[in-house]
This record gives C-alpha cells, structure tokens and sequence, in this order.
C-alpha cells in the first residue's frame, strides 16, 4: 500500500473511531445529565414536603390562637362552655383538622408528582443514551464500509 492510500484510509479509519468515541461520550454524558435532573426533583420533592409541614404546623398555631380567643370570649360573656359555645369550639377543632388533612394530602400529590417526573426523567436519560450508542455504533460500522470502499477503491 502507497503511503498516500495508508494516509487516506488511516485518516479515515481515525475519524470513523474518533467519531465512534464522541458518540458514546455523548450517550453517558445523556444519561448523567438526566441523573442529575433527575435527583434535583427528588431534593425538590423532600423541600415540598418541609414546606407543606411547615404549612400545618402555621396553620395548628394558628387555629390555636382562634379557639383561645373563642374561650376568653366565651369566658368573658359568663357563659358555660357547653351547648353553642362548645359546639363552635368543636366545630374549631374540626375545621382545623380538616384543613391540615387537606394539606397533608396536597404535600403527598407534590411528592408523587415530582418522583415521578424524577421517575421520568431517569427513563428518558436511559432511552436517550441507548440511542446514542445505537447510533455510535451504526456510524462506526457505516465508517468502516465507507473506509473499506475508499480502500478498494484507491488501493
């Protein structure tokens, strides 16, 4: 083989392999990234979670403070705290139960959301990098025809 066929076809035989290496660097770069998104959703999830607790421990204090104001009030008119009076104290008390049920519930919906989209987001990662291999490897296959065909044809 003349030098010039040797440069020509190692040339492009480098290229085909360089390009091969790119491709997977590619594919694992893919699926780091989506790694990554994926475990700031979760870190996200768990913040969620802080601030809906946060929220219901407001929301007690402060349905605290709105039945020591109903008693002070009832207290203060001499009136017994039974039939009316307890019953709006109850219904407090409720209330307030209630609402922190809801917003249990709501921060629960939050987190199932943001595992599945870090869920998803790993999925997309692995499909995305599968498909970057594929393609790597049927771009060095297709370079080492394209190689042998230069080759054939020169050499």
């Amino acid at each position: 083989m003349e030098p010039v066929t040797a440069a020509i076809v190692g040339g492009q035989a480098l290229g085909g392999v360089m390009s091969f290496k790119g491709q997977r660097a590619a594919a694992k770069s893919a699926r780091q990234v989506a790694e990554y998104n994926a475990q700031v959703a979760e870190n996200e999830a768990v913040l969620l979670a802080r601030a809906k607790r946060d929220e219901e421990v407001n929301l007690r204090r402060q349905g605290e403070q709105l039945i020591a104001v109903q008693r002070t009030a009832t207290a203060a008119s001499g009136i017994q705290m039974s039939g009316s009076p307890l019953q709006a104290l109850a219904s407090s008390y409720y209330g307030i139960e209630a609402d922190a049920a809801k917003l249990r519930y709501a921060g629960d919906i939050e987190q199932v959301q943001k595992m599945s989209e870090a869920d998803l987001t790993r999925v997309q990662g692995y499909a995305r990098s599968r498909a970057l291999k594929t393609q790597a490897y049927a771009s060095l296959l297709g370079d080492a025809a394209s190689t042998y065909s230069t080759y054939k044809a020169i050499g």
